[in-house]
This record gives C-alpha cells, sequence and structure tokens, in this order.
C-alpha cells in the first residue's frame, strides 16, 4: 500500500495547495518513524487504512475518518496522557481554511481513539475498531505487537509497567463489549478476549 499516495490524494481532495501537500507528508512520515514508535508507526496507519478501505462504502464521512486515522496518533508520547488532544490539535491547525471537512467531527474522531468507548456516531465506531483490530491477530503477531508497546514503555521498569499495563488490559474486559461495531464484534471480540486474557496472565506472573 502506497500511503504517500493515499495521503496526498486524500489532502489534495480536502482542498490543500499542493505545494504544502509534500511538507506535509514529510512531517507525517518523520513523526511516525521517530526512534520510539515501535508500534505507533507507519506500519499501524497502514493496518487501519486496509480496515478503512474494506468497510468505506458503510462510512458516512469517509474524507474525515481516513484524515483522522492519519493524525490520530501523530503526537505520541508514552509518557503523556493528552497525546490523542494534542494529536488532533494539531490536526486541525494544518487544515486550510475553505477545507471541506467537518473539523469538530475530526477533533472528537481522534480525542475518541484515547478511551475506546462507544459513541454516538457510528462513523467514529469505526475509527475506534480499526484502532483496535490489532488486538484480535492470531497470538504470534499478538506478542509482537505487546513485545512492541513494552519497549515504547522502555522507560519504566517491570515493577511499574506490568501492573498499569494489566490494568489497563482489564478495563478492556470489564466493558461489555471491546469493539463498537457489530461487524468487528462478530469477527473479532472472542479473539480479542482471548488474547487480552493471555497478556494479563503473563504479566501478573511472579
Amino acid at each position: 500500500m502506497n500511503l504517500e499516495k493515499i495521503y496526498s490524494e486524500l489532502l489534495l481532495n480536502i482542498g490543500f495547495p499542493l505545494n504544502e501537500i509534500q511538507q506535509n507528508w514529510f512531517n507525517l512520515e518523520k513523526a511516525y518513524s521517530g526512534k520510539s514508535r515501535h508500534y505507533h508507526n507507519l506500519t499501524h496507519l497502514n493496518d487501519m487504512i486496509v480496515s478503512f478501505e474494506r468497510y468505506a462504502v458503510q462510512i458516512q464521512n469517509p474524507n474525515e475518518i481516513l484524515f483522522s486515522i492519519f493524525y490520530h496518533d501523530y503526537i505520541y508520547k508514552s509518557s503523556k496522557k493528552d497525546n490523542e488532544l494534542k494529536s488532533a490539535e494539531y490536526s486541525l491547525s494544518i487544515l486550510p481554511e475553505n477545507t471541506s471537512l467537518d473539523k469538530k467531527f475530526i477533533f472528537d474522531a481522534i480525542c475518541a481513539t484515547q478511551l475506546h468507548v462507544h459513541n454516538t456516531i457510528e462513523d467514529i465506531n469505526w475509527l475506534i475498531d480499526f484502532d483496535l483490530k490489532i488486538l484480535a491477530r492470531d497470538w504470534e503477531a499478538y506478542q509482537i505487537y505487546y513485545e512492541q508497546i513494552r519497549k515504547e514503555y522502555r522507560i519504566y521498569p517491570d515493577f511499574l509497567y506490568k501492573p498499569g499495563r494489566a490494568k489497563a488490559l482489564k478495563h478492556f474486559l470489564e466493558n461489555e463489549f471491546i469493539f463498537q461495531t457489530n461487524e468487528f464484534r462478530n469477527l473479532y471480540e472472542e479473539r480479542a478476549r482471548s488474547n487480552i486474557e493471555r497478556e494479563i496472565s503473563i504479566l501478573e506472573k511472579k
């Protein structure tokens, strides 16, 4: 998949002048390619866009969702709790005044990827599910994912990281559903819960 081509076509369609598109792509590629980006990187964007393209016909605001995918983790620091807010603010700051996009929708969509809870707007539920689809990979791929997450939080020693990660994972299990769309629940809910339970058991081993 050619992310730059998809990105450039999107920006052209929503009102960006040609001379700004290349610079914006450079900035985005640099942000997602940082040395600390072991999981929240261009591969993650690619995976989300694969899902987006598969379900785009069911999305009412495809340009807003695609733009939100590109920018939802633009700012990512494992020591901060406001990454989604900062990413949302940044995404709006680069939009041209004459853009056809719904700015409030984008802001709300990106912020929704922080808590991953059900949204009244179904398009945003699709975005949340695209973001969480990794949880339902086969176990070998899931192991790679949680090892990448651990690397992103390497500044924290195990005695802090393990209970913190376990608490975050248990939060998913406490919700009635992990996935917010019926489609993803039917396809992925069972495997995601199994993977999460297995990781928690590993984290809690003495």
